[in-house]
């Protein structure tokens, strides 16, 4: 069956860097569209950051543009997230889903994410 697991979270200091990565299985990961959200309390899942299948084109939110970059290892099965420049409100769990930036979220198989939290 499909399973993601997210791993590389912890506790940093603003302007700090984490990288995340992500373990998928159980199905062809280089035809899959990826994506990276994130839960932050009190708020809805804020789609952070997607890449293509194929071509690997990147798509990122406004806020991590600059900050963040997306990418995938298809040998390994392996998503990644590297994260710099890092600011208390980019705290929350951070998620990697089988989904496109257009997709069904809601619906789409995910991993149970990986903590981020950014605080001096």
């Amino acid at each position: 069956q499909v399973q993601l697991v997210e791993s590389g979270g912890g506790m940093v200091q603003p302007g700090g860097s984490l990288r995340l990565s992500c373990a998928a299985s159980g199905f062809d990961f280089s035809r899959a569209h990826m994506s990276w959200v994130r839960h932050s309390p009190g708020k809805g899942p804020e789609w952070v950051a997607a890449i293509d299948a194929g071509d690997g084109r990147t798509f990122y939110a406004d806020s991590v543009a600059g900050r963040f970059t997306i990418s995938r290892d298809n040998a390994k099965s392996t998503l990644y997230l590297e994260m710099n420049s890092l600011k208390p409100e980019d705290t929350a769990l951070y998620v990697c889903a089988r989904v496109d930036m257009s997709g069904n979220y809601a619906s789409a198989p995910r991993g149970q994410g990986t903590q981020v939290t950014v605080s001096s």
